[in-house]
């Protein structure tokens, strides 16, 4: 699926998201599963709530301390032989990566999974260089094949089926047998880790996102159930991690208190099937590792948001729960939003970081049913910081022409109340009688959004203010 600039076309992503069967089969298959299974995790351990507290108090610890655990973490990196890097914007970072890997004289590089290098669009840069990028998530490998992006931040290719991914490998791996029988998931894996089994061996820099950035040990984190994270820092001689500023943590106490929350809140499991640390290069007395160590600090646009209303927004740990339970990411997938973040997360993310102007319709793709929010491990109140970036769009009138006017028309009742309690009431008395014995509207003017989805039921009774009126009278 093709993305479009968020700023114009989210709807029309959206709306062809809603008329893709293929698309909207895959995202039933993946609804309920991810609910289920954080449910279930959360149950199974008792102190998961207090946990979240603490998870959410870490964050906001650091966050407010950020400049003394960047220093103290750069610190430890050096005195473990390994070497930071500071970039202010995308391509900064990525030209980092390149002038690393150009002094190594690499051909090719191995990637983890990281949302960060989607950010920078690294892959693109590195190709235009004239450096191979090698994708080693499985799901990263198969949309890379497939020339898209991720559509969800923790499931890079969850919008495909098994027949698609199929057809995709015996277009891209043409050498092997047209007999070979694909028509399993097993069997899929079984190909893809031979194929890139030697990637690994032949990559000259291996490249990885980190989910914890430690101060005190100046080590990277990662969590994969697949493995691929650690072949790719292991093998070649060169492990360059890309990371932003406010994945630091103070110590290794409290990445493993984050860890226990980000593995039930994302997948469901207790525990990622690998957690890895890397602290530096390779030491005498190590038995593998790489030769070369280096850390790229992303700030692009972080910096501008601490201590300001999207400061909750910096405590996020990309587990990927908003989206999970979000009814409108299950309706439309993640390529709809247009950029590298998607769902609830990604329509507060995405307008700090590029900017409102160009993703306005983004904080108003929600329910507001609030689920974002109760399913998120450090507690950020992800519905209030949309109304904070809708109230922005309003200002900057970047709100389309009709739903202003809509607006200004309600606010002469809102600022009337006794004209808005006779209107409701004459409205509500003649949609019930418009609506006759069926008692619903399948169809109304200024509502086809809505009507052409659902049934819409007419008002019955009184209104809430003539009842509320009746009780305060019978009291």
């Amino acid at each position: 699926m093709t993305q479009h600039p968020t700023s114009t076309y989210f709807k029309d992503n959206a709306h062809r998201a809603l008329q893709n069967p293929q698309l909207q089969k895959a995202l039933g298959n993946s609804r309920k599963g991810f609910i289920e299974r954080r449910a279930q995790a959360a149950a199974r351990l008792p102190e998961f709530e207090a946990l979240r507290d603490s998870a959410r108090d870490i964050k906001n610890h650091v966050l407010a301390h950020l400049d003394l655990y960047l220093e103290t973490y750069e610190q430890n990196v050096i005195a473990s032989g390994g070497h930071v890097h500071y970039a202010r914007t995308s391509e900064e970072a990525s030209q980092i990566i390149i002038d690393l890997c150009k002094e190594r004289g690499a051909r090719s590089v191995t990637k983890g999974k990281s949302m960060v290098s989607e950010e920078i669009n690294l892959n693109a840069a590195l190709e235009k260089a004239g450096i191979k990028p090698i994708e080693t998530d499985l799901g990263e490998y198969i949309i890379q094949l497939r020339k898209e992006t991720p559509s969800h931040i923790i499931a890079p290719a969850i919008h495909l089926n098994k027949e698609q991914v199929e057809a995709d490998f015996r277009k891209a791996h043409q050498h092997l047998s047209p007999e070979r029988d694909l028509s399993q998931a097993p069997q899929l894996l079984q190909e893809a880790r031979a194929i890139l089994r030697q990637q690994f061996l032949a990559a000259d820099v291996g490249i990885t996102g980190a989910n914890f950035l430690i101060a005190e040990t100046g080590s990277s984190v990662i969590v994969t159930n697949e493995g691929n994270g650690d072949l790719t820092q292991i093998f070649p001689k060169t492990h360059i991690v890309i990371a932003s500023i406010e994945k630091l943590v103070p110590t290794l106490e409290d990445a493993s208190q984050l860890l226990r929350v980000l593995a039930r809140s994302a997948t469901g499991q207790d525990m990622s099937v690998y957690t890895t640390l890397s602290t530096g290069p390779r030491r005498s007395a190590d038995p593998d590792g790489p030769q070369d160590y280096h850390v790229i600090l992303l700030d692009n646009g972080r910096s501008s948001m601490l201590g300001g209303e999207f400061n909750d927004m910096l405590r996020c740990i990309r587990c990927g729960a908003c989206m999970n339970h979000c009814p409108v990411y299950h309706a439309v997938g993640g390529h709809a939003y247009g950029w590298v973040y998607p769902g609830p997360m990604g329509s507060v993310l995405t307008p700090s970081l590029i900017g409102i102007e160009k993703s306005a319709p983004l904080p108003n793709a929600s329910t507001f049913c609030g689920r974002c929010e109760e399913a998120c491990p450090v507690r950020i109140p992800l519905p209030k910081l949309m109304r904070h970036w809708r109230e922005r769009e309003f200002e900057r009138h970047l709100t389309p022409a009709v739903a202003r006017s809509g607006l200004a028309f309600w606010a002469i009742f809102a600022k009337r109340p006794r004209l808005y309690r006779l209107c409701t009431s004459i409205a509500m008395r003649l949609m019930a009688l418009a609506a006759g014995e069926k008692g619903l509207f399948t169809s109304l003017p200024f509502a086809k959004g809505w009507t052409q989805q659902r049934d819409l039921p007419a008002p019955q009774g009184r209104t809430f203010q003539e009842q509320w009126q009746k009780v305060r009278g019978n009291q």
